[in-house]
């Protein structure tokens, strides 16, 4: 899960005296905590959450999480097992609102992620499972995968008043088709971009020269270049370089170990990402349609072997949630 704070963004772009790096770092960026621990979204205050069937799983079998299961399975045995999962999600999802005062995300099945329609589907019905639990849908982001099929389901949902966040985006095509459909969110995996490069490669990145970072600017500042309304969340990090040279960018999503170390530390923070550098950008406006799409994507090896891993790890945890749950009825 992603917790977000908010802060507000401070046109100064020189280090700021006498705050340790996590304050510093708040007042250019919205700061995201990713944990799955509910004692932690109380001690961290946020703003907004995340949650995905991954970070479910891992949740509800801890103690404290499983009444939560044992109870939605109770009230609604008579239901499908994806049917379940859903009130799973929405359960979790309005436990995270009675905590903070935003938003939730809650993902929809990653076995959808080629299934325009049934992602339409899916996100309408979770949609309906807030709304009767009296959450207003401006409360609640729906999260596909960032597949050319889940690009089209999050245009019509947009149009509908259903608010998207687009996950597995690993490329600028990816990020460009998103902001195009109009999607409110995106969150471009700045890690699992590094973890790619450095096993390809062999060598170690830091600092401005890491790929999950170049790519992340790249994706802001096409954004603010053109005018793009869509919300940049960087995610997946592996260590607070990487968090520092992303200072400026919309949102970051942090885990509360690296949260702690920018804590602990008072070196300065300096912010490197802006929209008003961003109009100075060389760069060209692409106008993508699905074979461009694919296409580029395609060339993009790293892109493509990362999305496509991620949806099938997504898809393993969904059938392991399952399993649980069937263990259950």
């Amino acid at each position: 899960m992603f917790f977000i704070f908010r802060a507000i963004h401070s046109p100064a772009t020189f280090p700021i005296a006498a705050m340790n790096q996590l304050e510093q770092l708040k007042q250019y960026t919205t700061i995201v905590a990713d944990t799955g621990d509910f004692q932690s979204i109380k001690a961290f205050a946020p703003r907004d959450a995340t949650t995905n069937p991954s970070l479910i799983l891992k949740a509800v079998q801890k103690d404290e999480y499983k009444p939560l299961l044992e109870k939605t399975v109770r009230d609604h045995a008579g239901e499908s097992t994806a049917d379940i999962i859903d009130r799973l999600l929405v359960v979790f999802g309005a436990e995270i609102l009675k905590i903070i005062p935003g938003r939730v995300s809650t993902e929809t099945d990653a076995r959808l992620s080629f299934d325009t329609q049934g992602t339409i589907d899916k996100g309408r019905a979770l949609i309906a499972l807030y709304e009767a639990a009296g959450i207003a849908r401006e409360r609640v982001l729906i999260k596909i995968a960032s597949t050319w099929e889940g690009i089209r389901a999050a245009q019509t949902l947009e149009k509908e008043g259903i608010r998207c966040n687009m996950t597995l985006l690993f490329a600028l095509p990816q990020a460009i088709a998103c902001a195009d459909a109009g999607a409110q969110l995106i969150s471009p995996f700045v890690g699992r971009i590094y973890d790619w490069h450095k096993k390809s490669t062999g060598q170690e990145y830091s600092g401005a020269d890491d790929p999950g970072v170049q790519s992340v600017k790249r994706i802001y500042t096409y954004y603010r270049k053109f005018g793009y309304p869509t919300e940049v969340m960087g995610a997946s990090f592996r260590n607070t370089s990487q968090i520092i040279e992303l200072a400026g960018c919309d949102l970051l999503t942090i885990s509360p170990e690296l949260l702690q170390k920018l804590a602990d530390s008072d070196a300065p923070v300096a912010r490197k990402l802006s929209a008003e550098a961003a109009q100075s950008a060389d760069l060209r406006k692409l106008t993508l349609d699905e074979k461009t799409f694919r296409s580029m994507l395609n060339d993009d090896a790293m892109g493509t072997e990362k999305l496509a891993e991620g949806i099938r790890l997504f898809c393993a945890d969904a059938v392991k949630l399952e399993k649980l749950i069937d263990a259950l009825r």
